[in-house]
């Protein structure tokens, strides 16, 4: 390929690699954000994912607190460094199951195991919505 051959069409395209986007660059200080843009005028042509809908007000997990709402005191004491007896036994026994095992991030399997081996059982249907999880059978209250 000759140099102007190369030349011509290094605009257009470059060998093998799409388009130059360094002829399309949009300085960041001039104000111009593509997410500012519609979706015509930024060239986006993938499905729109910036619903503005809330989607963990459905599911009851909300992780941030916003004006008005309170943590829990358990949650408030955990992270100020107060943990309750059933909090610090918790976090014991994924220490103990992490050295014994030799595993530094346990798995959510191995979690709930640890959990199970703690004693805990489902005894309660659970407060929160979760699509397509059907309920585990409960544990009988003695």
């Amino acid at each position: 390929m000759s140099n102007a051959a190369a030349t011509s069409g290094e605009g257009e395209r470059r060998e093998g690699k799409g388009p130059d986007r360094r002829q399309t660059v949009v300085d960041r200080r001039s104000g111009v954000d593509r997410r500012q843009l519609t979706a015509e005028a930024s060239g986006y042509t993938g499905p729109e994912r910036r619903s503005g809908v809330e989607r963990r007000v459905e599911t009851g997990l909300e992780r941030r607190r916003g004006p008005g709402r309170r943590r829990s005191d358990d949650r408030r004491a955990a992270e100020e460094g107060e943990m309750t007896a059933e909090q610090f036994e918790f976090c014991m026994a994924i220490a103990a199951y992490k050295k014994v095992n030799k595993r530094m991030y346990p798995t959510w399997t191995e979690v709930l195991e640890v959990v199970r081996q703690l004693g805990y059982r489902k005894v309660l249907a659970r407060d929160i919505k979760l699509e397509n999880v059907p309920e585990p059978t409960l544990t009988k209250v003695a």
